[in-house]
């Protein structure tokens, strides 16, 4: 018992740690505001994909075939891969195009995306307060469509893209380091022979042959896998709910940086729509901790 109560701390703080270091993200992708988001993607796929490799053969010195045996899991690992690439990739536009408050949105909204999804394909079943707390963003989502004239997109695709996500990486059970290995490698040859193609016609970053610049491309690929590899590990040891609850930190952080910092406007649908996604998640926190001190409780 002592042993799985320390394996949910160390969960716990990797999805800490994660999150917040998500939420921190605009920062580094507006110091490359003047690259395209397209070459930023495939850099940042190139280099998390080295960096994967190298701390998987150089912290395990294990083959990928000692924790990935079957044919069928790199191929899940492929499709995991693709929604890793279109949530980066997205993400990165959004972050670049003055999207920031919508994007973050879109990161409030996917913890409840993820108890939907605990619940449809993990069997974890939905108490009232969790089911009032899903309506709430459903009702937040409408108001801002019909109010602000657009629906959501952004929004809207990076929550169910990385809900997507996390399940199949907690429905996989795979080891964190080498599930994330595999899905760089698989998308790794299209980003390299695309930034290949950039740089023979002259039209990549790199051959402005700014020391800056080639050295923020070249760090994208730690700073990305670093929290996606704090991620994982956290999948491994806490539920998909907890896991999704504890995301909010991350767009809170978004939200204030796209707001106070780079003056992006937060409008009457924004306000209503975030409030209404706020309570949801309100509901569902007191419900957590209701949740914990029973179980604590129980065990005295």
């Amino acid at each position: 018992m002592q042993t799985q109560h320390s394996e949910y701390r160390k969960g716990l703080l990797y999805g800490v740690i994660c999150y917040l270091t998500w939420g921190m993200f605009p920062l580094y992708w507006k110091m490359l505001e003047h690259v395209s988001s397209v070459e930023i993607l495939c850099h940042r796929i190139i280099w998390s994909c080295v960096f994967m490799a190298m701390f998987f053969w150089t912290m395990r010195k294990m083959k990928l075939s000692d924790h990935i045996k079957k044919t069928k899991q790199y191929m899940l690992l492929l499709f995991t891969g693709l929604l890793m690439t279109l949530n980066w990739g997205l993400y990165i536009w959004a972050i670049n195009h003055h999207y920031i408050v919508e994007s973050s949105l879109g990161y409030y909204i996917n913890p409840l995306f993820s108890i939907l999804f605990a619940s449809l394909f993990l069997k974890e079943k939905l108490n009232r307060s969790q089911k009032i707390a899903i309506l709430f963003a459903l009702v937040g989502v409408l108001y801002f469509t019909i109010d602000y004239g657009r629906f959501p997109i952004i929004s809207l695709v990076l929550a169910t893209s990385f809900a997507i996500y996390g399940l199949m990486k907690k429905k996989m059970a795979l080891d964190a380091t080498a599930a994330l290995t595999v899905e760089t490698m698989w998308i790794m040859p299209l980003a390299f022979a695309y930034v290949t193609f950039l740089c023979v016609t002259g039209s990549s970053a790199l051959n402005s042959f700014n020391l800056g610049t080639t050295l923020l491309l070249l760090g994208a690929g730690v700073v990305t896998a670093l929290p996606l590899l704090w991620f994982g590990k956290a999948a491994e040891r806490i539920p998909l709910s907890t896991l999704g609850f504890l995301q909010y930190f991350s767009p809170t952080l978004q939200l204030l940086l796209g707001v106070l910092l780079y003056n992006e406007s937060f409008t009457k649908s924004h306000i209503v729509c975030f409030a209404c996604i706020w309570v949801g998640l309100l509901i569902y926190s007191v419900d957590i901790l209701r949740t914990i001190k029973k179980t604590k409780t129980s065990k005295k």
